[in-house]
């Protein structure tokens, strides 16, 4: 029986075994040789001290942190939870740099977007200590912004001479742990003032690589600008977009265009007034025609009073057609400035299927493809705009793109019901909902690591209930403390969690309220509360002072006040499973036994197990083949389980004669 390691996914293992599958020839007795590597690579040592390099105080350490292992785990909470049972929506509560090491097994190449709005760094405080040393402790002690002692966790001031460092080593090693959450076509969004813009970018070049950057968008999330400000009022902040690998993503156009730049056509469906392409007619680009079989290569004559169209193969350019144009039909040919024949835009069997769709607009010399599409691409410069839209081919009167932050804080008032916005500077639901549309695709994991008040779940679900889409989020905070002056503490919310966890609960009922007309019976307005803490399992420390203990610990290695709860949500995190995944709870010979992922993992967490016990548990794999066609099972159990070791030997045997092949103990 194995041991299940305690440990989250061991990045700096899994690169080096990539490594030697593309290049086994520069290990030699285990080892890395990077000299040959660099060989390999066609790379030169470069002999001069002098070349190009982005570096600051404490890089080497926020590497160092990113690539170690955590042994933390997370912890259900069903009570602050919504829907707990079938919802597919995260909401975890601890420090992100801890959080994004527990997720790296479980969403491991899984997340089409992360968004994230990290602390912009002004010279204020920040909650996220600066030396790494114990994630979980930080997320423990976070109840004042203090530590155990008392003292700040950070002061970032901007007398610090590692103003800049603190800031890029805060940010550092969370983005490195994000990219390796990120599908190969995920993308991911993050805003930023001008304090760090452009270190952000250059720590984005070197984690997600140059040629990976997508566009640096300018956002006016403040149209009247800052009062404060001493030389220009500034009235916008940006958001970095940077591709997982730019030559697998792709975004659609997602921006409705405003009516007036459309036309109704005579069957009604609106058409853009301009832009529109030449299909047949003059062209000095085409390639002159050499094969008059081509499919390219076409005469047509149309009729506008039949509606009739006809397709030719005509070689002399000069020749026509007498008889269709005597009966009304007009000629429509490619050609350049020379009068030689080109080939047409595309091919006949296209053209014919465009004019079947009624998609085709013939002038007196030229068809032209009618252009119905409705949308256009976003651009790098975001404004707020009220207009006349076509969305969905009907038309929207004052249609809004509104990313304001004044705005967020008006709808966070009436979500509320306060009269002061309970967080401050949110993000508007406006400007999440614009960069989730640039995907196709709308059953997706979407993560923000960085939640504040939970604009992104609320934009999620917000969306899903508009296009039907099955968009999943995983928000995580940190519980930073609220002023005790703030809205929000006076209306009973002690720190930021709360108040995340309190929107997305409001949110969710309010979307459904705002679409009662509509069958939303399938949207997902739950999400599943956890929090980080550290493992259920006792660390093996020998204590020579106190033996008693220690044996104790032998015994029972499994924290005394931990649930069994706790445990099989650990074990989901260690096997690298998705933390939503359905878990039925079975009863055999009155031991609990835990269903995971409809069989594909059993948990038996109970105490004096026997053989008849296994026995049943091994002939549920049977059940599992028959009802969900699951051909092997995994089965946990904790060590002190079996009533002694002889039954834990015989288990291990009846498990293996039914063919259950992968047993381990905690």
């Amino acid at each position: 029986m194995t041991k299940l390691d305690g440990k989250s996914m061991d990045i700096v293992s899994d690169n080096i075994e990539k490594l030697k599958e593309i290049f086994p020839e520069v290990f030699s007795e285990g080892k890395l040789q990077f000299e040959k590597l660099e060989e390999e690579l066609g790379k030169f040592s470069d002999k001069e001290n002098e070349r190009y390099n982005f570096t600051w105080n404490g890089k080497s350490e926020s590497k160092k942190i990113a690539l170690t292992p955590s042994t933390g785990t997370l912890r259900p909470c069903e009570e602050e939870s919504k829907n707990f049972d079938t919802t597919q929506n995260l909401y975890i509560e601890g420090d992100n740099l801890e959080v994004l090491k527990l997720l790296q097994k479980s969403y491991h190449k899984k997340i089409k977007m992360i968004y994230i709005d990290p602390p912009y760094n002004t010279g204020k405080d920040f909650v996220y200590k600066d030396n790494f040393k114990d994630n979980i402790q930080n997320y423990l002690e976070q109840t004042g912004q203090v530590d155990s002692e008392g003292n700040k966790l950070s002061t970032n001031s901007e007398t610090s001479g590692r103003y800049h460092s603190d800031w890029l080593n805060m940010i550092y090693p969370r983005l490195k742990l994000a990219r390796n959450l990120l599908k190969d076509d995920g993308v991911i969004f993050i805003s930023i003032d001008d304090n760090e813009v452009t270190n952000l970018r250059k720590v984005c070049d070197e984690i997600f690589g140059e040629d990976n950057f997508i566009s640096l968008l300018s956002v006016e999330n403040n149209p009247k600008g800052r009062k404060n400000s001493k030389f220009i009022s500034v009235s916008n902040e940006f958001c970095l977009v940077y591709s997982k690998n730019k030559e697998y993503s792709c975004f659609i156009e997602n921006i409705p265009k405003n009516i007036k730049d459309m036309k109704e056509d005579e069957d009604g469906n609106f058409v853009h007034n301009s832009g529109k392409r030449v299909l047949v007619g003059k062209n000095d680009f085409n390639k002159v025609v050499q094969n008059f079989n081509s499919e390219k290569h076409y005469t047509v004559y149309y009729s506008k009073t039949s509606s009739e169209i006809i397709f030719k193969k005509e070689q002399n350019i000069d020749i026509v057609d007498d008889g269709l144009i005597k009966n009304g039909y007009i000629r429509y040919i490619s050609f350049n400035e020379n009068m030689n024949f080109v080939e047409n835009t595309y091919t006949q069997s296209k053209i014919k299927l465009l004019f079947e769709d009624n998609a085709l607009e013939f002038k007196d010399d030229k068809i032209f493809e009618k252009n119905f599409n409705s949308t256009i691409r976003m651009k790098s410069l975001i404004v707020n705009r009220t207009y006349d839209a076509l969305v969905n081919k009907k038309k929207i009167i004052d249609y809004k793109i509104d990313v304001k932050t004044t705005s967020a804080g008006t709808y966070l008032k009436d979500l509320f019901q306060t009269k002061e916005s309970l967080f401050t500077a949110p993000k508007s639901i406006g400007l999440i909902e614009l960069f989730l549309t640039l995907f196709e695709e709308n059953d997706c994991i979407v993560l923000d690591f960085f939640s504040g008040s939970a604009t992104t779940a609320h934009s999620v679900m917000k969306l899903n209930s508009e296009d039907n889409g099955n968009r999943k989020f995983i928000c995580v905070q940190l519980p930073e403390e609220t002023d005790e002056k703030s809205e929000a503490y006076k209306n009973g919310y002690k720190n930021i969690c709360e108040i995340g966890k309190e929107r997305i609960r409001r949110a969710g009922e309010k979307i459904l309220e705002e679409n009662s007309d509509k069958d939303l019976s399938e949207l997902d307005i739950g999400f599943k509360v956890l929090k980080l803490d550290s493992s259920n399992i006792k660390k093996w420390d020998s204590d020579f002072d106190n033996v008693e203990k220690t044996l104790e610990d032998m015994v029972d290695n499994i924290k005394s006040d931990r649930t069994e709860e706790d445990l099989v949500y650990e074990i989901l995190l260690k096997y690298g499973l998705d933390l939503t995944l359905p878990i039925e709870t079975l009863k055999i010979n009155d031991k609990t036994i835990y269903s995971i992922g409809y069989g594909s993992l059993v948990c038996c967490l109970d105490k004096n197990i026997d053989t008849d016990t296994v026995e049943k548990i091994s002939e549920l794999k049977t059940k599992f083949e028959e009802d969900y066609g699951l051909e092997t099972i995994r089965v946990v159990f904790k060590d002190s389980s079996f009533k002694d070791s002889i039954v834990k030997t015989n288990s291990l045997q009846i498990l293996k004669q039914n063919g259950i092949e992968e047993v381990v103990s905690i």
